[in-house]
């Protein structure tokens, strides 16, 4: 049975019919009853629910990333729902059952603020990585004191180190993130983005590409 709160011509929730009511966020929204599947196995349905699994393990792993980088990308939508439908679309490769992330496309970030220029991840120091970029504080968005927002993913050992922008300033130019001892000669994933300094804007993120992180001398 359905019960409406704010008489025939507001929200319900509930059920009549085949019309379920229900409320998200304080937005009233109706949907249908999913008809039954007979065959809930087809590839298609396969290959979806391993992109969704895929993604899904990916984009926990850099939660607070995730927080930063697109909560203010779409209205109505929490950022790891919204960082969910991006990559979903944009950054899984290969056929099933063999999907993979795609590295270089997939977005940790996304937004209006300027991102950065003439980035680079470089690793010449055993067990660290030194992201550098050019500061163009003054174009378009861009402040001084924007924070870098940093993320290395070791997709060997399935784990992210990152600095979720509240970093080093875009002024700086640079930074040295020091990895674990057992990073070394493991390769890794990275990228770069920007956050305002209240943390309202962010730029998209940049892939610096992968690299392989400098082993201690023997």
């Amino acid at each position: 049975m359905a019960k409406f709160s704010k008489g025939i011509l507001g929200g319900f929730s509930g059920k009549v019919g085949n019309v379920v009511g229900s409320s998200w966020k304080g937005i009233d929204y109706m949907r249908s009853k999913p008809n039954k599947v007979n065959d809930p196995k087809t590839e298609a349905q396969l290959t979806q629910r391993q992109k969704f699994a895929l993604v899904n393990a990916f984009l926990k792993k850099i939660k607070p990333v995730i927080q930063a980088g697109f909560k203010n990308n779409i209205k109505r939508m929490t950022a790891f729902n919204s960082a969910m439908s991006y990559n979903l679309k944009n950054a899984v490769t290969g056929s099933y059952p063999n999907l993979q992330i795609d590295y270089p496309a997939a977005m940790v970030a996304r937004g209006d603020l300027i991102p950065g220029q003439n980035a680079l991840a470089e690793s010449n120091t055993a067990n660290q990585i030194t992201f550098s970029w050019t500061d163009n504080a003054g174009i378009g968005s861009a402040k001084a004191d924007d924070a870098a927002l940093i993320l290395v993913y070791n997709p060997d050992k399935d784990r992210a180190i990152y600095i979720p922008g509240n970093g080093p300033e875009r002024q700086e130019e640079s930074y040295a993130l020091m990895l674990p001892d057992t990073y070394g000669g493991d390769t890794v994933e990275t990228w770069l983005a920007f956050v305002s300094s209240d943390g309202t804007e962010a730029s998209d993120s940049t892939y610096l590409g992968s690299l392989t992180v400098t082993e201690p001398s023997p």
